[in-house]
Protein backbone atom coordinates (compact mmCIF):
# COMPACT_ATOMS: atom_id res chain seq x y z
CA UNK A 1 0.00 0.00 0.00
CA UNK A 2 1.38 3.58 -1.14
CA UNK A 3 1.75 6.26 1.94
CA UNK A 4 1.20 4.29 4.39
CA UNK A 5 3.90 5.92 7.40
CA UNK A 6 1.76 9.27 6.53
CA UNK A 7 3.14 11.36 9.29
CA UNK A 8 7.17 11.13 7.15
CA UNK A 9 4.78 11.43 4.65
CA UNK A 10 3.39 15.27 6.01
CA UNK A 11 7.03 15.76 6.77
CA UNK A 12 8.29 16.00 3.54
CA UNK A 13 5.84 17.63 1.25
CA UNK A 14 5.20 21.76 0.17
CA UNK A 15 2.34 23.28 -1.90
CA UNK A 16 1.12 25.97 -4.33
CA UNK A 17 0.36 26.92 -7.88
CA UNK A 18 -2.00 28.50 -10.99
CA UNK A 19 -4.66 27.79 -13.23
CA UNK A 20 -4.86 27.08 -17.37
CA UNK A 21 -7.94 28.98 -19.24
CA UNK A 22 -7.86 27.75 -22.74
CA UNK A 23 -11.54 27.03 -25.35
CA UNK A 24 -13.20 24.36 -27.26
CA UNK A 25 -16.56 23.39 -28.53
CA UNK A 26 -18.26 20.72 -30.62
CA UNK A 27 -21.17 20.57 -32.48
CA UNK A 28 -24.47 18.01 -31.44
CA UNK A 29 -24.26 14.10 -31.76
CA UNK A 30 -25.14 12.85 -35.10
CA UNK A 31 -28.45 11.51 -35.43
CA UNK A 32 -29.04 7.83 -34.82
CA UNK A 33 -29.14 6.71 -38.62
CA UNK A 34 -25.59 8.13 -39.66
CA UNK A 35 -24.10 5.54 -41.29
CA UNK A 36 -21.77 3.73 -39.36
CA UNK A 37 -17.80 3.45 -39.91
CA UNK A 38 -16.10 0.04 -40.28
CA UNK A 39 -14.85 0.94 -36.83
CA UNK A 40 -16.04 3.29 -34.87
CA UNK A 41 -13.52 2.18 -31.82
CA UNK A 42 -10.37 1.53 -33.65
CA UNK A 43 -7.31 -0.11 -31.94
CA UNK A 44 -3.87 0.64 -32.31
CA UNK A 45 -1.24 -2.69 -33.12
CA UNK A 46 0.58 -3.29 -30.13
CA UNK A 47 4.20 -1.21 -30.15
CA UNK A 48 2.18 2.00 -31.45
CA UNK A 49 3.17 5.23 -30.35
CA UNK A 50 1.23 6.46 -27.72
CA UNK A 51 -0.79 9.25 -28.34
CA UNK A 52 -2.86 11.87 -25.39
CA UNK A 53 -6.08 11.54 -25.12
CA UNK A 54 -7.86 14.05 -27.47
CA UNK A 55 -9.09 17.12 -24.87
CA UNK A 56 -12.15 19.36 -24.70
CA UNK A 57 -11.73 22.27 -22.72
CA UNK A 58 -14.57 24.91 -21.40
CA UNK A 59 -15.04 28.02 -23.66
CA UNK A 60 -15.62 31.15 -21.22
CA UNK A 61 -16.64 28.69 -18.48
CA UNK A 62 -18.67 26.38 -20.39
CA UNK A 63 -17.66 22.79 -21.23
CA UNK A 64 -20.55 21.87 -24.16
CA UNK A 65 -20.00 19.16 -26.05
CA UNK A 66 -21.72 15.66 -27.65
CA UNK A 67 -20.75 11.76 -26.80
CA UNK A 68 -21.59 8.72 -28.19
CA UNK A 69 -21.43 5.38 -27.19
CA UNK A 70 -20.76 2.68 -29.25
CA UNK A 71 -19.74 -1.05 -29.59
CA UNK A 72 -18.24 -2.90 -32.59
CA UNK A 73 -15.50 -5.77 -33.21
CA UNK A 74 -12.60 -5.62 -35.70
CA UNK A 75 -13.72 -9.42 -37.02
CA UNK A 76 -16.39 -11.50 -36.19
CA UNK A 77 -14.44 -13.06 -33.23
CA UNK A 78 -12.81 -10.69 -31.77
CA UNK A 79 -13.14 -9.24 -28.62
CA UNK A 80 -15.99 -6.40 -28.50
CA UNK A 81 -15.21 -2.76 -27.74
CA UNK A 82 -16.79 -0.29 -26.32
CA UNK A 83 -15.73 3.28 -26.74
CA UNK A 84 -16.97 6.87 -27.03
CA UNK A 85 -16.92 9.49 -30.11
CA UNK A 86 -17.53 12.87 -30.80
CA UNK A 87 -19.35 14.24 -33.50
CA UNK A 88 -16.30 14.63 -35.58
CA UNK A 89 -14.77 11.58 -34.50
CA UNK A 90 -12.46 12.33 -31.30
CA UNK A 91 -12.17 8.85 -29.13
CA UNK A 92 -12.51 9.12 -25.12
CA UNK A 93 -11.82 12.77 -25.41
CA UNK A 94 -10.46 14.28 -21.84
CA UNK A 95 -12.59 16.84 -20.35
CA UNK A 96 -10.67 19.80 -18.85
CA UNK A 97 -12.70 22.17 -16.63
CA UNK A 98 -12.26 24.66 -13.86
CA UNK A 99 -14.02 24.86 -10.53
CA UNK A 100 -16.96 26.65 -11.46
CA UNK A 101 -17.22 25.77 -15.03
CA UNK A 102 -20.78 24.77 -16.43
CA UNK A 103 -20.84 21.68 -18.13
CA UNK A 104 -23.39 20.52 -20.86
CA UNK A 105 -22.48 16.90 -22.30
CA UNK A 106 -25.32 15.16 -24.22
CA UNK A 107 -24.55 11.53 -24.22
CA UNK A 108 -26.00 9.60 -27.10
CA UNK A 109 -26.63 5.80 -26.73
CA UNK A 110 -25.72 3.89 -30.05
CA UNK A 111 -25.31 0.45 -28.46
CA UNK A 112 -26.72 -2.72 -31.08
CA UNK A 113 -25.71 -5.50 -29.35
CA UNK A 114 -22.63 -5.86 -31.03
CA UNK A 115 -21.06 -8.90 -28.81
CA UNK A 116 -24.78 -10.50 -28.14
CA UNK A 117 -27.72 -8.87 -26.03
CA UNK A 118 -27.40 -10.88 -23.53
CA UNK A 119 -23.84 -11.10 -23.04
CA UNK A 120 -23.71 -9.64 -19.15
CA UNK A 121 -21.27 -10.95 -16.36
CA UNK A 122 -20.47 -14.41 -16.07
CA UNK A 123 -22.04 -14.31 -12.58
CA UNK A 124 -24.92 -13.94 -14.30
CA UNK A 125 -28.13 -14.49 -11.73
CA UNK A 126 -28.06 -11.06 -9.69
CA UNK A 127 -29.45 -9.15 -12.25
CA UNK A 128 -31.79 -11.73 -13.64
CA UNK A 129 -36.10 -11.45 -13.63
CA UNK A 130 -35.78 -7.95 -12.10
CA UNK A 131 -38.55 -6.16 -11.58
CA UNK A 132 -39.42 -2.05 -12.09
CA UNK A 133 -38.09 -0.83 -8.91
CA UNK A 134 -41.77 0.69 -8.75
CA UNK A 135 -43.70 -2.15 -9.85
CA UNK A 136 -45.62 -1.14 -13.70
CA UNK A 137 -43.82 -1.93 -17.00
CA UNK A 138 -40.79 -4.34 -17.17
CA UNK A 139 -37.35 -2.43 -17.20
CA UNK A 140 -36.42 -0.29 -20.54
CA UNK A 141 -40.16 -0.29 -21.54
CA UNK A 142 -40.56 2.45 -24.67
CA UNK A 143 -41.29 5.48 -23.67
CA UNK A 144 -39.96 5.58 -19.87
CA UNK A 145 -37.91 8.29 -18.63
CA UNK A 146 -34.49 7.80 -18.34
CA UNK A 147 -34.88 9.56 -15.29
CA UNK A 148 -36.76 7.07 -13.41
CA UNK A 149 -36.07 4.23 -15.53
CA UNK A 150 -33.76 2.39 -13.50
CA UNK A 151 -33.56 -0.25 -16.72
CA UNK A 152 -30.37 -2.28 -15.80
CA UNK A 153 -29.83 -4.20 -19.14
CA UNK A 154 -27.03 -4.90 -21.93
CA UNK A 155 -27.85 -2.13 -23.68
CA UNK A 156 -28.34 -0.01 -21.22
CA UNK A 157 -25.61 3.15 -20.26
CA UNK A 158 -25.54 6.35 -18.08
CA UNK A 159 -22.78 7.96 -17.02
CA UNK A 160 -20.57 8.21 -13.95
CA UNK A 161 -18.36 11.49 -12.99
CA UNK A 162 -15.98 9.31 -10.69
CA UNK A 163 -14.38 11.06 -7.63
CA UNK A 164 -16.41 14.34 -8.07
CA UNK A 165 -18.57 16.02 -5.90
CA UNK A 166 -21.79 16.78 -7.76
CA UNK A 167 -25.18 16.08 -6.44
CA UNK A 168 -26.62 12.60 -7.09
CA UNK A 169 -29.51 13.97 -9.34
CA UNK A 170 -30.74 13.30 -12.36
CA UNK A 171 -28.58 14.97 -14.76
CA UNK A 172 -25.65 15.34 -13.27
CA UNK A 173 -24.51 12.62 -11.08
CA UNK A 174 -27.26 9.68 -10.29
CA UNK A 175 -26.73 6.27 -11.21
CA UNK A 176 -29.11 4.08 -9.64
CA UNK A 177 -32.53 5.23 -11.86
CA UNK A 178 -30.82 7.09 -14.61
CA UNK A 179 -30.65 4.60 -17.57
CA UNK A 180 -30.66 5.60 -21.28
CA UNK A 181 -31.47 3.30 -24.20
CA UNK A 182 -30.77 3.43 -27.69
CA UNK A 183 -34.31 4.47 -29.06
CA UNK A 184 -34.19 7.31 -26.62
CA UNK A 185 -32.78 11.08 -27.62
CA UNK A 186 -29.69 12.40 -26.53
CA UNK A 187 -29.48 13.01 -22.61
CA UNK A 188 -27.79 15.93 -21.37
CA UNK A 189 -25.63 16.23 -18.65
CA UNK A 190 -25.95 19.28 -16.72
CA UNK A 191 -24.04 20.50 -13.31
CA UNK A 192 -21.70 23.10 -12.40
CA UNK A 193 -17.87 22.17 -11.40
CA UNK A 194 -18.20 22.67 -7.05
CA UNK A 195 -15.90 25.79 -6.88
CA UNK A 196 -13.93 23.71 -3.49
CA UNK A 197 -13.40 20.52 -6.76
CA UNK A 198 -9.83 19.34 -5.31
CA UNK A 199 -7.99 20.21 -8.45
CA UNK A 200 -6.53 16.57 -10.06
CA UNK A 201 -7.32 13.41 -12.68
CA UNK A 202 -10.94 12.02 -12.22
CA UNK A 203 -13.04 9.99 -14.82
CA UNK A 204 -16.56 9.51 -16.88
CA UNK A 205 -17.36 5.42 -17.18
CA UNK A 206 -20.89 4.20 -17.64
CA UNK A 207 -22.46 2.84 -14.06
CA UNK A 208 -25.37 0.10 -15.17
CA UNK A 209 -25.23 -2.08 -12.19
CA UNK A 210 -25.39 -5.64 -13.15
CA UNK A 211 -23.34 -4.86 -16.90
CA UNK A 212 -20.73 -2.18 -16.02
CA UNK A 213 -18.02 -4.39 -15.84
CA UNK A 214 -18.75 -5.38 -19.63
CA UNK A 215 -18.98 -2.29 -20.79
CA UNK A 216 -15.90 -0.55 -18.94
CA UNK A 217 -13.67 -3.80 -19.92
CA UNK A 218 -14.43 -2.86 -23.75
CA UNK A 219 -13.22 0.78 -23.12
CA UNK A 220 -15.85 2.73 -22.19
CA UNK A 221 -14.19 5.15 -20.12
CA UNK A 222 -12.27 8.82 -20.76
CA UNK A 223 -10.00 11.33 -18.26
CA UNK A 224 -11.66 14.54 -16.50
CA UNK A 225 -9.17 17.03 -15.01
CA UNK A 226 -10.19 19.83 -13.17
CA UNK A 227 -7.15 22.47 -13.34
CA UNK A 228 -5.53 23.96 -10.90
CA UNK A 229 -2.90 21.54 -9.38
CA UNK A 230 -0.33 23.65 -10.19
CA UNK A 231 -1.81 26.17 -7.13
CA UNK A 232 -1.34 23.68 -4.36
CA UNK A 233 2.09 21.76 -6.16
CA UNK A 234 4.41 24.84 -7.49
CA UNK A 235 6.68 22.16 -8.21
CA UNK A 236 4.43 21.36 -11.11
CA UNK A 237 4.06 24.74 -12.76
CA UNK A 238 5.35 24.75 -16.06
CA UNK A 239 5.96 20.88 -16.35
CA UNK A 240 4.81 19.20 -19.62
CA UNK A 241 2.01 16.98 -18.49
CA UNK A 242 0.82 13.35 -19.72
CA UNK A 243 -2.47 11.80 -19.49
CA UNK A 244 -2.03 8.16 -19.54
CA UNK A 245 -5.93 5.75 -19.17
CA UNK A 246 -4.29 2.32 -18.45
CA UNK A 247 -7.47 -0.25 -19.53
CA UNK A 248 -7.73 -4.14 -19.38
CA UNK A 249 -9.53 -5.16 -22.14
CA UNK A 250 -10.36 -8.92 -22.72
CA UNK A 251 -7.18 -11.45 -23.28
CA UNK A 252 -6.44 -10.96 -27.43
CA UNK A 253 -4.81 -14.25 -27.13
CA UNK A 254 -6.26 -16.29 -24.63
CA UNK A 255 -5.77 -19.65 -25.63
CA UNK A 256 -1.75 -18.77 -26.07
CA UNK A 257 0.84 -20.81 -23.79
CA UNK A 258 2.82 -18.48 -21.31
CA UNK A 259 6.02 -16.96 -22.89
CA UNK A 260 9.26 -19.65 -22.75
CA UNK A 261 11.45 -16.78 -21.27
CA UNK A 262 8.67 -16.93 -17.81
CA UNK A 263 9.02 -19.31 -15.41
CA UNK A 264 6.95 -22.37 -15.47
CA UNK A 265 4.10 -21.80 -13.04
CA UNK A 266 1.18 -23.66 -11.52
CA UNK A 267 -1.28 -24.86 -13.45
CA UNK A 268 -3.64 -21.99 -14.75
CA UNK A 269 -7.02 -22.54 -13.32
CA UNK A 270 -10.44 -19.87 -13.85
CA UNK A 271 -12.54 -18.62 -10.81
CA UNK A 272 -15.73 -18.63 -10.72
CA UNK A 273 -16.49 -15.88 -12.70
CA UNK A 274 -14.27 -17.05 -15.75
CA UNK A 275 -11.06 -15.29 -14.81
CA UNK A 276 -7.64 -16.42 -14.49
CA UNK A 277 -6.82 -17.15 -11.30
CA UNK A 278 -3.80 -15.65 -8.67
CA UNK A 279 -0.85 -18.08 -8.77
CA UNK A 280 1.18 -15.77 -6.63
CA UNK A 281 4.47 -16.16 -7.99
CA UNK A 282 4.16 -13.11 -10.49
CA UNK A 283 3.60 -15.09 -13.92
CA UNK A 284 1.82 -16.68 -16.06
CA UNK A 285 -1.72 -15.96 -17.55
CA UNK A 286 -3.69 -12.64 -16.26
CA UNK A 287 -7.17 -12.31 -16.20
CA UNK A 288 -7.11 -9.39 -18.58
CA UNK A 289 -4.86 -7.92 -20.92
CA UNK A 290 -3.75 -3.97 -20.17
CA UNK A 291 -3.60 -1.20 -22.63
CA UNK A 292 -2.62 2.39 -22.21
CA UNK A 293 -4.19 5.18 -24.16
CA UNK A 294 -5.87 2.02 -26.08
CA UNK A 295 -2.44 0.77 -27.38
CA UNK A 296 -2.59 -2.44 -26.15
CA UNK A 297 -0.03 -4.62 -24.64
CA UNK A 298 -1.27 -8.36 -24.93
CA UNK A 299 -0.19 -11.44 -23.84
CA UNK A 300 2.09 -13.33 -23.99
CA UNK A 301 4.97 -11.47 -24.67
CA UNK A 302 3.61 -8.05 -23.56
CA UNK A 303 5.20 -6.20 -26.14
CA UNK A 304 5.31 -2.10 -24.99
CA UNK A 305 3.65 0.50 -26.07
CA UNK A 306 5.89 3.25 -26.89
CA UNK A 307 6.34 6.92 -25.14
CA UNK A 308 8.67 9.48 -26.52
CA UNK A 309 9.97 12.46 -24.40
CA UNK A 310 12.47 15.16 -24.69
CA UNK A 311 15.60 13.21 -22.80
CA UNK A 312 16.39 14.41 -19.20
CA UNK A 313 12.97 16.81 -19.14
CA UNK A 314 10.98 16.32 -15.73
CA UNK A 315 7.13 15.54 -16.34
CA UNK A 316 4.19 15.30 -14.74
CA UNK A 317 2.35 12.07 -15.55
CA UNK A 318 -1.62 11.57 -14.90
CA UNK A 319 -1.85 7.60 -14.24
CA UNK A 320 -6.11 6.42 -14.35
CA UNK A 321 -6.25 2.65 -13.84
CA UNK A 322 -9.84 2.52 -15.95
CA UNK A 323 -9.19 -1.16 -15.42
CA UNK A 324 -12.71 -3.08 -14.22
CA UNK A 325 -10.80 -5.51 -12.00
CA UNK A 326 -6.74 -5.38 -12.89
CA UNK A 327 -4.95 -3.60 -10.38
CA UNK A 328 -1.73 -1.94 -10.83
CA UNK A 329 1.77 -1.43 -8.94
CA UNK A 330 3.25 0.77 -11.39
CA UNK A 331 6.93 1.63 -11.25
CA UNK A 332 9.57 3.10 -13.83
CA UNK A 333 12.37 1.39 -14.49
CA UNK A 334 15.68 2.48 -15.95
CA UNK A 335 18.58 -0.54 -16.81
CA UNK A 336 16.28 -2.50 -14.53
CA UNK A 337 16.70 -0.29 -11.65
CA UNK A 338 13.51 1.66 -10.04
CA UNK A 339 13.55 5.53 -10.48
CA UNK A 340 11.91 7.64 -8.04
CA UNK A 341 8.37 8.85 -8.98
CA UNK A 342 7.16 12.02 -7.11
CA UNK A 343 3.84 11.88 -5.62
CA UNK A 344 1.76 14.91 -5.96
CA UNK A 345 -2.17 14.04 -5.56
CA UNK A 346 -3.66 10.85 -5.39
CA UNK A 347 -7.63 10.54 -6.27
CA UNK A 348 -7.98 13.89 -7.98
CA UNK A 349 -6.48 14.84 -3.95
CA UNK A 350 -3.44 17.14 -3.86
CA UNK A 351 -1.17 14.98 -1.07
CA UNK A 352 -1.02 18.46 0.93
CA UNK A 353 -4.33 19.18 0.65
CA UNK A 354 -4.92 19.33 4.49
CA UNK A 355 -2.19 21.71 4.58
CA UNK A 356 -1.70 23.86 1.41
CA UNK A 357 1.50 25.33 2.31
CA UNK A 358 3.09 22.34 3.48
CA UNK A 359 5.37 19.90 2.15
CA UNK A 360 4.07 18.67 -1.47
CA UNK A 361 6.08 15.90 -3.04
CA UNK A 362 6.67 12.01 -1.53
CA UNK A 363 9.28 10.13 -3.53
CA UNK A 364 8.75 6.84 -3.93
CA UNK A 365 9.72 3.89 -6.30
CA UNK A 366 6.42 2.14 -6.88
CA UNK A 367 2.88 3.43 -6.91
CA UNK A 368 -0.10 0.49 -5.59
CA UNK A 369 -3.02 1.77 -7.84
CA UNK A 370 -6.24 0.18 -7.87
CA UNK A 371 -9.09 -0.08 -10.19
CA UNK A 372 -11.07 3.40 -10.12
CA UNK A 373 -7.72 5.02 -8.77
CA UNK A 374 -5.66 7.92 -9.84
CA UNK A 375 -2.02 8.83 -9.40
CA UNK A 376 -0.12 11.93 -10.25
CA UNK A 377 3.23 12.16 -10.03
CA UNK A 378 6.45 14.00 -11.60
CA UNK A 379 9.11 11.47 -13.41
CA UNK A 380 12.49 12.39 -15.03
CA UNK A 381 12.86 11.21 -18.22
CA UNK A 382 15.87 9.32 -18.98
CA UNK A 383 19.43 10.68 -20.54
CA UNK A 384 19.47 10.38 -24.85
CA UNK A 385 19.52 7.34 -26.18
CA UNK A 386 18.62 5.35 -23.10
CA UNK A 387 15.14 3.70 -22.68
CA UNK A 388 13.26 3.03 -19.50
CA UNK A 389 10.27 1.24 -18.97
CA UNK A 390 6.86 1.69 -17.42
CA UNK A 391 6.16 -1.62 -15.48
CA UNK A 392 3.73 -3.10 -13.06
CA UNK A 393 4.63 -5.88 -10.45
CA UNK A 394 2.81 -8.28 -9.59
CA UNK A 395 -0.39 -7.75 -6.77
CA UNK A 396 -0.82 -10.52 -4.94
CA UNK A 397 -4.94 -10.24 -4.54
CA UNK A 398 -5.22 -13.56 -2.57
CA UNK A 399 -6.05 -17.15 -2.84
CA UNK A 400 -9.65 -16.32 -4.64
CA UNK A 401 -8.78 -13.24 -6.57
CA UNK A 402 -7.71 -12.60 -10.15
CA UNK A 403 -3.77 -12.97 -11.42
CA UNK A 404 -2.07 -9.90 -12.16
CA UNK A 405 0.91 -10.98 -12.90
CA UNK A 406 4.11 -8.20 -13.56
CA UNK A 407 4.58 -7.18 -17.52
CA UNK A 408 5.62 -4.27 -19.40
CA UNK A 409 3.28 -1.36 -20.22
CA UNK A 410 5.35 1.30 -22.18
CA UNK A 411 9.12 1.89 -22.92
CA UNK A 412 9.97 5.47 -22.96
CA UNK A 413 12.11 6.25 -25.90
CA UNK A 414 14.77 9.08 -24.73
CA UNK A 415 15.51 11.58 -27.48
CA UNK A 416 16.37 14.92 -27.97
CA UNK A 417 14.40 16.34 -30.59
CA UNK A 418 10.82 15.17 -29.54
CA UNK A 419 7.96 17.96 -29.14
CA UNK A 420 7.34 18.52 -25.84
CA UNK A 421 3.58 17.81 -24.42
CA UNK A 422 1.90 21.22 -23.57
CA UNK A 423 2.94 22.35 -20.45
CA UNK A 424 1.14 23.51 -16.94
CA UNK A 425 0.62 27.46 -16.00
CA UNK A 426 3.39 29.03 -13.55
CA UNK A 427 2.67 28.54 -9.71
CA UNK A 428 0.09 30.89 -7.71
CA UNK A 429 -1.97 30.99 -4.84
CA UNK A 430 -3.49 28.60 -3.49
CA UNK A 431 -6.78 27.94 -2.74
CA UNK A 432 -8.71 28.64 0.82
CA UNK A 433 -10.29 25.69 2.11
CA UNK A 434 -14.06 25.97 2.97
CA UNK A 435 -14.23 24.04 6.21
CA UNK A 436 -12.27 22.42 8.93
CA UNK A 437 -9.80 19.70 7.61
CA UNK A 438 -12.01 16.68 7.83
CA UNK A 439 -9.05 14.95 10.16
CA UNK A 440 -9.46 17.40 12.47
CA UNK A 441 -13.23 16.95 13.37
CA UNK A 442 -14.93 14.16 15.61
CA UNK A 443 -17.13 12.41 14.06
CA UNK A 444 -20.27 11.32 15.36
CA UNK A 445 -20.05 7.73 14.46
CA UNK A 446 -18.40 4.76 13.97
CA UNK A 447 -19.76 2.03 12.00
CA UNK A 448 -18.43 -1.56 11.19
CA UNK A 449 -18.77 -2.82 7.14
CA UNK A 450 -17.30 -5.66 5.93
CA UNK A 451 -17.38 -7.47 2.51
CA UNK A 452 -17.57 -10.98 2.01
CA UNK A 453 -18.67 -13.54 -0.42
CA UNK A 454 -20.54 -16.77 -0.55
CA UNK A 455 -20.86 -19.64 -3.56
CA UNK A 456 -24.17 -19.53 -4.86
CA UNK A 457 -24.53 -23.31 -4.30
CA UNK A 458 -22.42 -23.92 -1.37
CA UNK A 459 -21.70 -27.56 -2.07
CA UNK A 460 -20.30 -26.74 -5.80
CA UNK A 461 -16.88 -24.93 -5.26
CA UNK A 462 -17.20 -23.97 -9.22
CA UNK A 463 -20.81 -22.10 -8.72
CA UNK A 464 -21.11 -18.34 -9.34
CA UNK A 465 -20.23 -16.39 -6.38
CA UNK A 466 -22.37 -14.19 -4.46
CA UNK A 467 -20.60 -10.78 -3.29
CA UNK A 468 -21.91 -8.81 -0.55
CA UNK A 469 -21.09 -5.66 1.48
CA UNK A 470 -22.98 -5.37 4.93
CA UNK A 471 -23.07 -3.16 7.70
CA UNK A 472 -22.47 -5.25 11.17
CA UNK A 473 -25.76 -5.93 12.81
CA UNK A 474 -27.42 -6.60 9.38
CA UNK A 475 -27.65 -9.85 6.83
CA UNK A 476 -25.37 -10.18 3.86
CA UNK A 477 -27.26 -9.49 0.76
CA UNK A 478 -26.92 -9.15 -2.63
CA UNK A 479 -27.45 -5.40 -3.90
CA UNK A 480 -30.76 -5.10 -4.88
CA UNK A 481 -31.87 -1.48 -6.55
CA UNK A 482 -35.28 -1.65 -5.62
CA UNK A 483 -34.50 -1.77 -1.82
CA UNK A 484 -34.38 0.65 0.70
CA UNK A 485 -30.84 2.81 1.43
CA UNK A 486 -28.67 0.43 3.88
CA UNK A 487 -27.23 3.53 5.58
CA UNK A 488 -29.10 6.92 6.64
CA UNK A 489 -27.04 9.79 8.05
CA UNK A 490 -27.69 13.29 7.80
CA UNK A 491 -25.50 16.09 6.00
CA UNK A 492 -23.13 17.83 8.22
CA UNK A 493 -21.80 14.68 10.05
CA UNK A 494 -18.72 13.23 9.96
CA UNK A 495 -18.44 9.09 10.37
CA UNK A 496 -15.51 6.64 11.12
CA UNK A 497 -16.01 3.47 8.65
CA UNK A 498 -14.38 0.42 9.69
CA UNK A 499 -14.19 -1.84 6.40
CA UNK A 500 -13.52 -5.19 7.28
CA UNK A 501 -12.27 -7.95 4.27
CA UNK A 502 -14.10 -11.57 5.15
CA UNK A 503 -13.24 -13.06 1.52
CA UNK A 504 -10.03 -14.21 0.59
CA UNK A 505 -9.55 -11.93 -2.12
CA UNK A 506 -8.27 -7.84 -2.63
CA UNK A 507 -11.43 -5.28 -2.63
CA UNK A 508 -11.08 -1.87 -3.59
CA UNK A 509 -14.11 0.51 -1.66
CA UNK A 510 -15.53 3.08 -3.67
CA UNK A 511 -18.38 5.62 -2.26
CA UNK A 512 -19.80 7.95 -4.99
CA UNK A 513 -20.43 11.77 -4.05
CA UNK A 514 -17.14 12.31 -1.77
CA UNK A 515 -14.25 11.91 -0.91
CA UNK A 516 -12.75 10.08 2.69
CA UNK A 517 -9.80 10.08 4.58
CA UNK A 518 -7.85 7.21 5.34
CA UNK A 519 -7.30 6.86 9.24
CA UNK A 520 -5.87 3.30 10.00
CA UNK A 521 -4.36 0.71 7.82
CA UNK A 522 -4.39 -2.62 9.61
CA UNK A 523 -4.01 -1.29 12.91
CA UNK A 524 -1.72 1.64 11.92
CA UNK A 525 -2.78 5.02 12.45
CA UNK A 526 -1.43 6.73 8.95
CA UNK A 527 -3.71 9.99 8.96
CA UNK A 528 -3.00 11.13 5.83
CA UNK A 529 -2.96 14.73 4.65
CA UNK A 530 -5.21 13.97 1.54
CA UNK A 531 -8.47 12.39 0.54
CA UNK A 532 -9.29 9.63 -1.31
CA UNK A 533 -12.33 7.58 -3.29
CA UNK A 534 -11.14 4.42 -3.63
CA UNK A 535 -8.99 2.49 -1.41
CA UNK A 536 -7.90 -1.66 -1.04
CA UNK A 537 -8.80 -3.74 1.96
CA UNK A 538 -6.16 -6.89 1.77
CA UNK A 539 -7.46 -10.38 1.86
CA UNK A 540 -8.46 -12.35 4.78
CA UNK A 541 -6.17 -15.20 5.37
CA UNK A 542 -7.74 -17.76 7.97
CA UNK A 543 -4.40 -18.53 9.43
CA UNK A 544 -4.71 -14.85 11.18
CA UNK A 545 -6.83 -14.37 14.19
CA UNK A 546 -7.69 -10.94 12.56
CA UNK A 547 -10.22 -9.56 9.10
CA UNK A 548 -7.83 -7.28 7.32
CA UNK A 549 -9.43 -3.84 8.07
CA UNK A 550 -9.22 -0.13 7.02
CA UNK A 551 -10.47 2.48 9.05
CA UNK A 552 -12.06 5.78 7.05
CA UNK A 553 -13.31 9.07 7.77
CA UNK A 554 -15.96 9.88 5.80
CA UNK A 555 -17.35 13.21 5.30
CA UNK A 556 -20.96 14.22 4.68
CA UNK A 557 -20.40 18.06 5.39
CA UNK A 558 -20.17 19.07 1.61
CA UNK A 559 -23.65 20.17 0.07
CA UNK A 560 -23.96 17.95 -2.62
CA UNK A 561 -23.87 15.08 -0.55
CA UNK A 562 -27.71 15.15 0.23
CA UNK A 563 -29.86 12.13 -1.69
CA UNK A 564 -28.92 8.37 -2.03
CA UNK A 565 -25.83 7.29 -3.68
CA UNK A 566 -23.84 3.80 -3.81
CA UNK A 567 -20.84 2.89 -1.97
CA UNK A 568 -18.87 -0.81 -3.40
CA UNK A 569 -16.33 -2.68 -4.37
CA UNK A 570 -14.72 -1.03 -7.70
CA UNK A 571 -13.87 -4.48 -9.14
CA UNK A 572 -16.86 -4.26 -11.15
CA UNK A 573 -17.30 -7.95 -11.72
CA UNK A 574 -17.68 -7.95 -7.60
CA UNK A 575 -20.47 -5.04 -8.56
CA UNK A 576 -22.35 -6.13 -10.75
CA UNK A 577 -22.20 -9.60 -8.94
CA UNK A 578 -24.10 -7.48 -5.51
CA UNK A 579 -21.53 -6.59 -3.75
CA UNK A 580 -22.70 -2.15 -3.23
CA UNK A 581 -24.77 -0.60 -0.82
CA UNK A 582 -26.75 2.62 -1.16
CA UNK A 583 -26.79 5.41 1.49
CA UNK A 584 -28.94 8.57 1.66
CA UNK A 585 -28.04 11.78 3.36
CA UNK A 586 -30.61 13.86 4.44
CA UNK A 587 -30.69 17.26 4.67
CA UNK A 588 -29.97 19.43 7.95
CA UNK A 589 -33.14 19.50 10.09
CA UNK A 590 -35.18 16.47 7.84
CA UNK A 591 -36.56 13.89 10.51
CA UNK A 592 -35.28 10.79 10.96
CA UNK A 593 -36.28 7.64 8.92
CA UNK A 594 -38.07 5.47 11.18
CA UNK A 595 -37.03 2.45 9.12
CA UNK A 596 -33.37 2.59 9.29
CA UNK A 597 -32.04 3.77 12.99
CA UNK A 598 -28.57 5.48 13.41
CA UNK A 599 -26.51 3.33 15.10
Amino acid sequence: MVLQNCRAFHATHRWLAPLLALALLFPRAPAADVPKPAEWCPSPAPGSLVEGPPEILAVNGILKTDLAIYSDRAAPHAAVRYCYRTPDGRVAPTLRVHPGDRVILRLANHLDGTGGADSGIPTGGAMAGMHHPRGGRPRGAPGEDPCSSGAMTPLATNLHFHGMTLPPVCHQDEVLQTSIQPEDPPFEYRFTVPQDEAPGLYWYHPHIHGFGSKQVTAGASGAIIVEGLEKMVPEVAGLPERVFVIRDPNLFNPDAPPSPTEPVVPKILLDPEGDVANNNTGYGKPARDLSINFVPVPYPNYPPARIRARAGQRELWRVLNASAITYLNIELKLDGAPQSLGITAIDGSPVNQADAQGLHVKMVDHLAVPPGSRAEFIVQMPPSGAHATLFTRMVDTGPDGENDPNRNIAVVEALTDVPEPPPLPVAGSAPRPTRPWVGSVQPSRTRLLYFSEQHSDPADPRSPMKFYITEAGKEPKVFDPASEPDIVVKQGEVEDWVIENRSRELHAFHIHQLHFQLRQWMKVDVDEPFLRDTVSIPYFDPESNDYPRVVVRMDFRGPHTVGVFPYHCHLLEHEDGGMMGTIRVEPTGAPAAASLKQR
